[in-house]
């Protein structure tokens, strides 16, 4: 009984210490050529950063269309279960009726 209560408190405390070791991330070190400092911001790495800023452009519909293609799709699954379709002809009845509601 003793032996697995001080595994249990072992484990407990590497675990804790394994958590703390992962969620920090690795510091740059200055004696390695080519580390810039963590404060240092270098042209190359400000372009990135800049790219990912921008908005992107609306390519997903509204979410009143979103919820109206589910529909669809619900509806359409159910139609092919009724039928009891699988397979290749699952696929093609689906595609067929989503576009044609």
């Amino acid at each position: 009984m003793r032996l697995s209560t001080v595994a249990a408190a072992v484990c407990l405390c590497l675990l804790s210490v394994a958590g703390a070791l992962t969620a920090t991330p690795p510091a740059l070190r200055a004696d390695v050529p080519g580390a810039a400092a963590p404060g240092a911001a270098t042209p190359a790495s400000v372009a990135p950063r800049a790219a990912k800023t921008a908005p992107a452009p609306p390519s997903a519909p509204p979410s009143g269309d979103a919820a109206a293609k589910h529909a669809k799709r619900t509806a359409c699954l159910k139609d092919a279960k009724t039928k009891k379709l699988v397979g290749a002809d699952k696929t093609v009845f689906l595609k067929n009726c989503i576009a044609a509601q």
